[in-house]
């Protein structure tokens, strides 16, 4: 029996997936996913160099973006070599340790970026319905607090789906139906009880991405109460546009994990690839319209980041 929990454990193989059915076409798959890590790695990079060297970029607002940005880098990073990797070199094998480390950090990058929405929620509340204590509400201290609280929240929650894996035994195929590891793909290659992981696993969801969109749904309730008792219909209009970008990103967060979600329930007659592309999307999309919203939506980002373009054009 020991044995056998040796083979089961750290010395076992699993086997990702690329795209089911079109396995003849990655290397043109690989295309168009290598554009969108491109632009993630390069917007993201480039929207935290201009925040911390842009002294007019130091304040709560963008330092809350930063983090968003360093969340969007790890999350395409944890992806990356597995997923071009299978496309290039059909290099499909990870280890039982690789894998689980792969999905810590996904989920980590993952549970994090749901936070820091939620923390750019608080921000944009406290700015407009008191903007007089905005400085002194969200001081440097408190935002260096939040992200360490962050971190900590996300290394706290998912640490036990991680350990809990260890104690299975895996006997069946050991395919999983992703480019990447997935809680629930490793835990339908056990042959051992997980309900025990099941319930670990939908508790870290609830806690985390469903308290965090309840918390900014409440929010925005009081951003609108706020906004509608102001009298000048320009002060609304401008109080409304500052929230446009952090909308825009809570949207590419939350559309595609609940289209996950739906797809794995109730699409079970859809084509395996449509499970992957959409499982694809879900990291790829967050990291890569971020930056493009925010550039395009908030001034300040712009004109940074076209000046930090400039200056290193100039240097050339």
């Amino acid at each position: 029996m020991s044995a056998f929990k040796n083979t089961t454990s750290s010395s076992i193989i699993f086997l990702l997936t690329g795209v089911p059915g079109l396995e003849a076409f990655h290397t043109w798959i690989s295309i168009p996913f290598c554009f969108l890590y491109a632009t993630a790695l390069s917007g993201n990079s480039l929207v935290l160099f201009a925040v911390i060297t842009q002294p007019s970029l130091h304040e709560p607002m963008y330092y809350f973006l930063s983090m968003l940005s360093t969340t969007d880098l790890g999350l395409s990073v944890s992806t990356l070599v597995t997923m071009l990797g299978i496309f290039w070199f059909n290099a499909r094998e990870i280890s039982f340790n690789a894998c689980l480390s792969q999905m810590f950090f996904i989920q980590l990058f993952t549970v994090m970026e749901s936070s820091v929405l939620l923390a750019m929620a608080f921000d944009r509340f406290v700015a407009i319905s008191n903007p007089l204590r905005y400085a002194s509400v969200l001081t440097d201290l408190k935002i260096a607090q939040t992200g360490v609280a962050v971190v900590t929240r996300g290394t706290l929650i998912l640490t036990p789906m991680v350990v809990l894996l260890r104690r299975l035994s895996y006997c069946r195929s050991r395919v999983l139906h992703h480019s990447y590891c997935f809680h629930p793909g490793v835990m339908k290659l056990s042959c051992t009880d997980t309900r025990l992981n099941s319930v670990v696993g939908l508790t870290a969801l609830i806690t985390t991405a469903g308290v965090d969109s309840i918390f900014i749904t409440l929010s925005y309730l009081l951003i609108i109460r706020t906004v509608f008792s102001i009298a000048s219909s320009e002060e609304r209009k401008k109080a409304f546009s500052t929230c446009i970008s952090h909308l825009g990103a809570v949207a590419v967060f939350y559309i595609p994990l609940i289209s996950l979600s739906f797809v794995h329930r109730f699409g079970k007659r859809a084509p395996p690839y449509v499970h992957t592309l959409i499982a694809n999307a879900h990291l790829l999309i967050p990291p890569v319209m971020n930056p493009i919203i925010y550039s395009v939506k908030t001034k300040q980002i712009r004109r940074a980041v076209l000046k930090v373009l400039h200056t290193t054009e100039t240097k050339k």
